[in-house]
C-alpha cells in the first residue's frame, strides 16, 4: 500500500467517507459527546466505519471530532482520558479496516474547540486561552499519531486562527496534515462578491495567509507541512443555492483561487459537506437533511472539475451517499482512461447495517 502523500501523487480523485455523529444517531445511541461512544459503543463505531468501506471510500476519519480534553470536561469525563479515547477510536477504525482486507487510509479527525478562542476573542474572559487549545490539540494529535493513523485531519474549524494552531501541532507528528474550515456565505456589500467565511470571519485567502504567517508556529511557514486544504460542513439553514453540493463547488473554487492567487503548488483540495438544510420532524423530533445520495452524486463531477481531489460528505450523509460518490469518481475515472470501478462497489449492494458525522 502507498503511504498517503505518494497517493497525493496520484491523479484520480479519493473519497472520504460521511457522517459519523449522524450515524450514532440513527442507530439510537445519543450522547453527550460522541467520542465517548468508543467506550460505550464500540461495535456500533466499527460498524459504521465498515459500512463506509463497503461502499468504497478510499479514507476513514477516526470517531475523535469532539475527543478533547476541553470538549471532554464537558461532558463530565476527566480531560486526561482523551488519549485514551483516541487510541480506541483508532483501533476501532483499524478493526473494520482490517477486517474488510482493502487498502483504506485512516484519518485522525481533529475539530474545533468549543468556543471562541483567545486568538479571535482578544482575551481569555471570553475566549479560551491559546495555550489550553494548544495542549488540548497536543494530546490527542499525539495519541492519535502513536497510535498509527495516516494522516491528520483538521476539519470544521469556525477559527482560521486555531486551524493554525492545531496544524503546527500536527506538523511536529510528521504526517501529512489537512485542514478544513466551515463556512457561510457572506457578500461584499461593494463588490457584490460571494465570499465563504467562517463564524469568525475567516475566508479561504485568511486560512492560507495564516498557515503561510509563521504567526502561531514561531515563525515558521506552516505551508510547507500542510498537503490538503479545503472546507467540510457547512452553516446556512436557509439558503439553499449555499448549501451541500453548491456549498462545496462554490467554495472549493474560492480555496483554489486563494492558493493560485499565492502561487501556491502542489496543495491538493478537499471538499465534504452536509447534506443539504437540515430540518427538524415535528413528529420524531429527528433532523433529517433535504440533499439525498443521488442529488449529491450528480454534482460530484462538477465538484471534481472545481479542484476538489479529495471528496466526502459531512452531517447527514451516510453510507448510501459515499456509495453513490464512489460510483461518480469511479466514471470520472474511467472517462480519463484511469480503470473503472477497480474497488468491485456494486451500485445495488444494500447500504448495510453502519450507521457517521462529525461531532
Amino acid at each position: 500500500m502507498k503511504t498517503f502523500l505518494e497517493r497525493l501523487e496520484d491523479s484520480r480523485p479519493m473519497v472520504y467517507d460521511g457522517g459519523f455523529g449522524s450515524e450514532l444517531f440513527k442507530g439510537r445511541i445519543e450522547l453527550t459527546n460522541s467520542a465517548l461512544a468508543n467506550e460505550l459503543h464500540p461495535a456500533a463505531v466499527v460498524d459504521i466505519h465498515s459500512a463506509y468501506i463497503e461502499m468504497g471510500t478510499d479514507v476513514i476519519g477516526t470517531n475523535t471530532f469532539v475527543a478533547s480534553p476541553l470538549h471532554l470536561e464537558m461532558a463530565g469525563k476527566a480531560g486526561a482520558e482523551a488519549g485514551t479515547i483516541a487510541r480506541l477510536a483508532m483501533e476501532h477504525a483499524r478493526t473494520a479496516v482490517e477486517k474488510s482486507g482493502r487498502d483504506v487510509y485512516i484519518a485522525g479527525s481533529i475539530g474545533p474547540s468549543p468556543g471562541a478562542i483567545e486568538s479571535d476573542a482578544g482575551d481569555t474572559d471570553f475566549g479560551i486561552a491559546d495555550v489550553k487549545v494548544r495542549a488540548a490539540h497536543e494530546q490527542v494529535i499525539h495519541a492519535l499519531a502513536a497510535a498509527g493513523v495516516d494522516l491528520i485531519c483538521i476539519e470544521t474549524m469556525f477559527s482560521a486562527k486555531e486551524a493554525a494552531i492545531a496544524a503546527d501541532v500536527a506538523r511536529k507528528t510528521g504526517l501529512p496534515i489537512a485542514v478544513n474550515l466551515t463556512c457561510k456565505y457572506t457578500k461584499d456589500r461593494k463588490t457584490g462578491q460571494v465570499i465563504y467565511r467562517t463564524d469568525w470571519g475567516h475566508s479561504a485567502e485568511n486560512l492560507v495567509d495564516f498557515l503561510g504567517s509563521g504567526e502561531f508556529s514561531g515563525g515558521d511557514n506552516l505551508l510547507d507541512h500542510v498537503h490538503v486544504i479545503g472546507m467540510n460542513c457547512g452553516a446556512e439553514t436557509r439558503r439553499v443555492e449555499h448549501t451541500g453540493m453548491s456549498y462545496a463547488i462554490n467554495g472549493i473554487r474560492q480555496f483554489g483561487e486563494a492558493l493560485e492567487a499565492r502561487g501556491i503548488n502542489g496543495i491538493r483540495l478537499m471538499a465534504y459537506p452536509n447534506a443539504g438544510l437540515p430540518q427538524l420532524e415535528r413528529e420524531t423530533g429527528r433532523t433529517t437533511y433535504t440533499q439525498t445520495a443521488e442529488d449529491m452524486a450528480r454534482s460530484v463531477p462538477d465538484l471534481i472539475v472545481a479542484g476538489a481531489y479529495i471528496v466526502g460528505g459531512c452531517c447527514g450523509t451516510g453510507p448510501s451517499h459515499i456509495r453513490a460518490f464512489r460510483g461518480m469518481v469511479n466514471g470520472e475515472q474511467g472517462k480519463n482512461g484511469s480503470g473503472g470501478d477497480s474497488l468491485g462497489v456494486d451500485s445495488r449492494q444494500d447500504e448495510g447495517n453502519g450507521r457517521r458525522q462529525n461531532g
